[in-house]
């Protein structure tokens, strides 16, 4: 079969792009043809015989919603152009104007943009204004995209009620498939926190997540640290422009809080601590839930984080409202305590995350793939 992708990435570093690739993959391994639409490829895919890259370098493009109409326009007539080469298409949201065969949506505009924890909702400037007509932009082209494709693949139930719900999408035309782990990137390993200047008898925490967007909640992790002074937290994501590191400090927690900027090692860091915070205020699906998982990590998260669906009791603690610091400061001290329970989670949640394997999402897609020709 001669399959078309069109999506922005296909990257290993990258959350949807480590999907497109992962997917693709499996598809070359099938013995399909494969034409990839995007803006960036991963090496070994760019590469590859099977594989015809058409680049759209968007660049010079100076702000994200001028880039991706662009892209859409121009993808858009290369597909109209070339459609007679091309068996299937799979696209990503609304990412080119040209009809598709499959849709994979990995997160939801037109739910977002009504989320009472909208940007512009909490703080209004030009900044979020500019965030807001995006989101409420992209909320309409996402039902047109939807309309013009045979199927839909939602990263998460969550996702699913959200496209039934705010895009108005039959809920017969959607199927779930959720992300996937590199169990052998992420698993439970011995590590000296001496190596990285961490004391073997303090308790750790790890957060991570965009540092400079409220949605991921750090803010609330932090007030509740006031409270549980027996732990230290490792913050992963860039600092620049984020509010958060003048909080630690104002909320006098500069010597527990540790900001280690982005980092490519995260697999190495979630072996070091004791359990991780991830109390999103919302998040379709969130990939580095299950890759704590994965590690063997406790895991604390919120109802508002898609991945919950894969949680079982006794693998990780939901927090029903993400806002509710004293419900927060009551787990972790519950958990600081209860050193059974941390082990208990600790090994389920490996046992949940070794259920969700990169291949067996990509062999979903392709089963999907197939039936939808």
């Amino acid at each position: 079969m001669r399959i078309c992708f069109v999506t922005h990435k296909v990257i290993k570093g990258d959350g949807q792009g480590r999907v497109n690739y992962e997917v693709m993959v499996e598809a070359i391994r099938q013995g399909h043809e494969i034409t990839v639409i995007s803006a960036e490829l991963s090496d070994e895919l760019r590469n590859h015989g099977q594989v015809k890259w058409i680049r759209i370098n968007m660049r010079k493009i100076p702000t994200l919603l001028l880039r991706y109409q662009a892209f859409a326009l121009l993808s858009a007539i290369w597909l109209w152009s070339h459609r007679k080469h091309i068996d299937l298409t799979v696209v990503n949201g609304f990412i080119t104007y040209a009809r598709s065969d499959i849709n994979c949506i990995h997160f939801v505009h037109s739910a977002w943009v009504k989320s009472k924890y909208h940007p512009f909702r909490e703080r209004k400037n030009l900044k979020t204004l500019y965030q807001y007509i995006y989101n409420r932009l992209n909320a309409s082209l996402e039902r047109f995209a939807m309309k013009r494709t045979k199927h839909i693949i939602s990263v998460s139930e969550q996702v699913k009620r959200e496209l039934a719900g705010d895009a108005k999408i039959e809920p017969s035309r959607i199927s779930v498939i959720t992300n996937g782990v590199d169990l052998d990137e992420f698993y439970p390993r011995s590590m000296s926190r001496k190596d990285y200047q961490l004391d073997e008898n303090k308790v750790y925490a790890l957060f991570a997540g965009d540092l400079r967007s409220s949605r991921k909640n750090l803010d609330t992790v932090l007030h509740a640290l006031v409270k549980v002074e027996n732990i230290h937290l490792l913050v992963l994501g860039y600092t620049e422009k984020s509010s958060y590191p003048k909080l630690a400090e104002t909320l006098g927690l500069s010597d527990r809080v540790h900001f280690l900027g982005y980092r490519k090692n995260v697999a190495e860091l979630m072996s070091l601590v004791d359990l991780f915070i991830f109390p999103s205020r919302y998040e379709p699906f969130s990939l580095v839930v299950l890759e704590a998982m994965a590690s063997g990590l406790p895991v604390i998260t919120s109802s508002k984080c898609g991945a919950v669906e894969l949680l079982s009791e006794d693998s990780a603690v939901v927090m029903e409202d993400p806002d509710d610091t004293e419900g927060l400061v009551h787990i972790l001290n519950e958990l600081l305590f209860n050193k059974e329970r941390l082990k208990i989670m600790s090994k389920r949640a490996r046992e949940v995350a070794r259920k969700h394997t990169w291949g067996s999402m990509a062999e979903k897609y392709l089963r999907l793939i197939h039936s939808t020709r």
